[in-house]
């Protein structure tokens, strides 16, 4: 089947629309994007409203990519791996030459903070779409950036910027500065190459496993080591500077919701800050991007303190994946800024100019397994259906990705699939559409996140707003689990349940010649609805147009479902008491499979009979795996850390697995045997693959 791509209006994002005829000087005829997945497209929509032709550059691996169609034209520039594609500079020159291109926006990762990517555009007679050369070099290392930031007496955290020699350097230098410390990557981005140490010997493993990931995510191992703000908060500031000397800040965004210095929830404005902070933070970043004359989107990092104490962290010379929380909240497209600062216009926007309207809240949805402790997860999208973008009493709702129904989400690049964005007029009315928008996304044929991040929608530390970058270690010390259907949410999946149920039984009455008298006919107003092991029983009563639902257990009253679901469509949309509802409905045997707020179970609706005799069936077994290790995740196996067998500890390393360019030690969870080892290093395994078998 073709696919339609269309480019999302500009309206419906909630982005200022240009004047009728709006002209722009001396702008570019045609761009290339220098990147793949939902930050080219992002940058695809900008340019095709600016009236720029766009130039896609792509791998083997993205032939197919989404980012290829929406372009007027595609070159592709080598294999998968993106150090043989995307982060060849030549290739990338050589594209630019191919197609005519005039400038190049580098979205985020890849060549975004690499000096020597503009210089060898400026070289080749090309614009780049972003900072000059000279502010990357003193902003975009994060050992130089501190290094400036104190020159422009900055405050920033305590911690050493000189070269480290080796572990034993390391773990002097964190006795020195107090643990705990975090080691982080100089070229580092996107938390890679990060890790926090509260011991010396985790300074010792963090430090060798810190350089490898730099080296092999950013091709540069040297690391730096700083002090670690115990219960800090994630702050960032938006800057925004031209070529004529102008530069402004547009607001903060907080990122403390973060997994493995990851982050995976943003919002705008943050709620810790008040007037007076905000300017002094705004004042701060745009201070040090005039001290490296900086002139296109950046973004100032801050650690702060409870108490809104706030230290410089780094500087993003680049626009940032939680950009359009911000573009939601000021009404300011960055990306059209980026275009017309590199073509040479002033800004336009005054920092007076600068205003704050609702909260906007964004939640990355990746392609991982939350319940195998996020291990990335690739293969087919079946299933693709994200909820309405557009803008409806006072909501709107975005969707920046790079994916489509029938796509592959690869191994070989970030696996994030998309990044959902609600506006509201306030921070918990955000939060509500979000968890509704969340409840409507539907994916599948892989595993992906958003079970977890609906469930941190409910959170009501996250409601209150009581956060820190150690929210989810700290609220999830095991892990996240399945959340079971309970409560309120369980009384609005049984009554969805119910009210599918009637309406296929409604449908079957309708079969031409079953039943001629159908209208006088009444369904059977007993149930019993089966959520997983858990047993409601309910009654039916029509309600005017809707199904009032009563549940035997309780003496509260009829619920009022009302929806327009017919049989086929993946979500159930309505109203149960009035209030807005999504519930996702796929068919099983016997039943469906509900998700709604984090919850799936299995929903069964029965005669109270057919429960009875249901309750008797036996239960299928699950299969015995405690005896081997199995491959949670298709990756390359880097390491074997045991022979066959030697005798393992519980919490010992078994072996190395690299998914993602990420580096997985698995590790042992009791104390075992190696039986046998399936793999050999170099073996790239599909997931659940037998690694090794325990005695």
């Amino acid at each position: 089947m073709p696919r339609i791509v269309t480019s999302v209006p500009a309206c419906q994002i909630g982005l200022p629309v240009p004047p009728k005829g709006c002209k722009y000087k001396h702008m570019f005829k045609r761009i290339l994007i220098a990147n793949r997945g939902e930050i080219a497209c992002r940058v695809i929509k900008t340019a095709r409203r600016m009236g720029i032709e766009t130039v896609a550059v792509y791998s083997e691996a993205d032939r197919d990519a989404l980012h290829v169609e929406m372009a007027d034209e595609a070159v592709l520039i080598g294999p998968p791996a993106a150090a043989e594609s995307y982060l060849l500079i030549d290739g990338i020159v050589e594209a630019c030459r191919k197609t005519g291109a005039e400038a190049v926006h580098p979205g985020y990762g890849f060549l975004s903070e690499r000096e020597a990517f503009p210089r060898a555009l400026a070289k080749a007679g090309i614009v780049f779409i972003g900072p000059n050369a000279g502010a990357i070099a003193a902003m975009g290392d994060k050992i130089e950036s501190k290094k400036a930031a104190a020159k422009a007496n900055v405050s920033t955290v305590p911690g050493h910027l000189g070269v480290i020699e080796d572990e034993k350097h390391a773990v002097k230098i964190a006795d020195e500065i107090g643990y705990p410390v975090m080691i982080k990557a100089s070229a580092g981005g996107g938390g890679k190459g990060m890790r926090i140490a509260h011991s010396t010997s985790e300074v010792a493993e963090g430090f060798n496993l810190a350089k490898a990931e730099a080296k092999s995510s950013f091709g540069d191992d040297r690391v730096f080591i700083e002090k670690f703000i115990v219960d800090p908060r994630h702050i960032e500031i938006q800057v925004l500077g031209d070529k004529h000397g102008n530069v402004i800040y547009l607001g903060e965004r907080e990122c403390s919701i973060q997994r493995r210095n990851q982050k995976v929830i943003e919002e705008a404005p943050s709620p810790l800050l008040d007037e007076e902070t905000r300017r002094k933070m705004g004042e701060q970043a745009v201070a040090l991007a005039k001290a490296v004359d900086y002139d296109s989107a950046g973004t100032v990092e801050f650690v702060a303190g409870q108490d809104k104490s706030f230290f410089f962290l780094e500087m993003n010379t680049r626009l940032q994946v939680e950009h359009p929380v911000t573009e939601l909240v000021t009404g300011v497209d960055l990306v059209e800024q980026m275009i017309r600062v590199a073509a040479g216009e002033p800004l336009t926007i005054k920092q007076s100019d600068v205003k704050l309207h609702g909260w906007a809240v964004e939640s990355r949805i990746y392609a991982e397994d939350p319940t195998r402790n996020f291990l990335p997860s690739t293969g087919r999208l079946v299933s693709y259906r994200p909820p309405a973008e557009g803008s409806a009493d006072g909501i709107t709702v975005r969707n920046d990705t790079g994916v489509f129904e029938g796509g592959e989400i690869s191994i070989y690049y970030d696996p994030m699939i998309a990044k959902l964005v609600t506006h509201a007029g306030d921070r918990l009315t955000a939060i509500e559409a979000q968890a509704r928008a969340l409840d409507e996304f539907v994916i599948d044929g892989i595993r992906h996140n958003i079970p977890f991040l609906s469930s941190l929608m409910q959170h009501q530390r996250w409601k209150d707003a009581r956060l820190s970058t150690g929210f989810i270690a700290e609220e999830y010390p095991e892990g996240f689990s399945p959340l079971v259907a309970q409560g309120e949410v369980a009384h609005v999946l049984a009554g969805v349940a119910a009210h599918v149920d009637h309406v296929l039984n409604e449908r079957k009455r309708l079969i031409s010649g079953q039943l001629p008298t159908q209208r006088t006919v009444t369904f059977e107003r007993a149930r019993a609805v089966l959520l997983g092991k858990t047993r409601h029983d309910i009654v039916l009563e029509p309600g005017d147009g809707a199904l009032l639902v009563r549940f035997e257990e309780t003496s509260a009253h009829a619920h009022r479902l009302e929806s327009d679901w017919r049989p086929g469509d993946a979500v159930w949309r309505g109203t149960v008491d009035g209030d807005l509802t999504a519930v996702q409905v796929r068919p099983i045997l016997n039943g469906f499979l509900l998700s709604h707020r984090g919850v799936s179970v299995e929903a069964r609706v029965f005669t109270r009979r057919e429960a009875e005799l249901f309750a008797l069936m036996p239960e299928k077994k699950i299969a015995d795996t405690s005896k081997t290790l199995l491959c949670p995740m298709p990756g390359l196996v880097k390491i074997l850390l045991v022979q066959e067998g030697q005798e393992v500890k519980a919490g010992e390393a078994l072996c190395m697995v690299e998914a993602m360019k990420m580096e997985n030690v698995l590790l042992a969870e009791r104390d075992v045997t190696v039986k046998t080892i399936n793999a050999k290093e170099g073996d790239s395994l599909a997931v659940d693959a037998v690694i090794m078998v325990f005695a």
